[in-house]
């Protein structure tokens, strides 16, 4: 068993980083990530030499990972909505580019500057492309701050498997929350291998290595992007994470992520109470999204309910993979307010009770 210790959402996953080997983080301070930045300026040169700088802006930060990320490090940064938006085209280069990189985002309400509490405002930005362009990201959602950690090394893990960068998508109220976590032992930094497509320079026994998103050509561009794809149905073929919990004899299914999917679990709870038989799934990998699974859910279920802290984004996603067959509902509040499981129990009741 790891090491087990009681820590704040944004601490264990800055812990896990460190843990994970990391070589840099380039970041700046937004709330309510702004702990990743400090605990790293604390804990991580001390105690492995990595590089953990505070950038000028979120612009320079992302650019940096660029940078270091061609170079085969093992690199990071986090941020926050608006932050986030500023990183678009640098997430473009890299997807582009395809380096390995992992990017934390603890979604805080918006548009604009909004407010400091959680959202899951950001889902369309995540999963649809942000940036310029035919790219994706692999998007994880934890529910928990121990998959806040677990989610670091799992997120660099594949990163590097695919050579496409990984976006943790958390919220304000899991990146401040405390819970027990279990931290997994130090990998020794530097005990990777350097990527052969590195760019560490040209030297007697290997030429130079160019790493680019820039291709003049259309029909080299054509190339790169069909190359981008292929990989993309790879991602799609083997990659979905999805949690089904009490579906499998259920007429009501409730679809939700993150915090959501701790909301939805209680909902779940006190309508199986009542005698109201209420399932829950909730996608893990926000891309790739697990449109089977819902998909296999319409084939016996009376309706859906797509639980999100938005005015209605994923649930574009549950209507692809209903594909008509059952009503879908949406149930959200913006701002940074979080729906009590009551208030969600009421509108399933009356959902329910129309499509009996």
């Amino acid at each position: 068993m790891g090491e087990l210790r009681l820590m704040k959402g944004n601490e264990a996953m800055a812990e896990a980083a460190i843990r994970a080997g990391m070589d840099a983080y380039f970041g700046y301070p937004i709330t309510p990530q702004s702990e990743v930045l400090e605990y790293l300026t604390r804990e991580a040169y001390n105690r492995t030499q990595c590089t953990v700088l505070q950038a000028e802006s979120e612009i320079a930060s992302i650019n940096m990972v660029y940078g270091a990320a061609g170079a085969g490090a093992r690199v990071w940064t986090s941020s926050s909505s608006p932050g986030i938006s500023l990183m678009q085209e640098g997430l473009s280069y890299i997807a582009g580019a395809e380096l390995p990189c992992l990017i934390a985002n603890i979604n805080r309400g918006g548009p604009g500057l909004g407010t400091i509490q959680p959202s899951q405002g950001d889902y369309f930005q995540s999963v649809k492309g942000g940036g310029h362009g035919d790219y994706r990201l692999i998007v994880l959602a934890p529910a928990t701050v121990q998959e806040m950690a677990d989610f670091v090394q799992d997120g660099w893990d594949l990163a590097d498997k695919y050579r496409n960068p990984v976006l943790i998508l958390a919220d304000g109220a899991l990146g401040q929350m405390m819970e027990k976590v279990e931290l997994r032992d130090q990998i020794e930094r530097g005990t990777r291998a350097t990527p052969s497509w590195a760019t560490t320079g040209k030297t007697a026994d290997r030429d130079r290595n160019f790493v680019t998103s820039l291709f003049i050509k259309p029909e080299e561009m054509e190339q790169v992007n069909l190359r981008l794809q292929e990989k993309y149905k790879l991602i799609e073929a083997n990659e979905i994470r999805v949690q089904e919990m009490e579906t499998e004899d259920a007429d009501f299914v409730i679809v939700a992520y993150g915090l959501s999917a701790r909301i939805g679990h209680k909902v779940m709870e006190i309508m199986r109470a009542e005698g109201i038989k209420v399932g829950l799934i909730r996608p893990i990998t926000l891309w790739p999204y697990p449109y089977a699974t819902v998909a296999k859910a319409a084939d016996h279920v009376k309706g859906f309910l797509s639980l999100e802290l938005n005015a209605g984004q994923m649930v574009e996603d549950v209507r692809l993979a209903v594909n008509g067959r059952c009503p879908v509902g949406h149930y959200g509040r913006m701002g940074g307010i979080i729906p009590s499981p009551e208030e969600v129990v009421e509108v399933i009741k009356d959902m329910y009770s129309k499509i009996q």
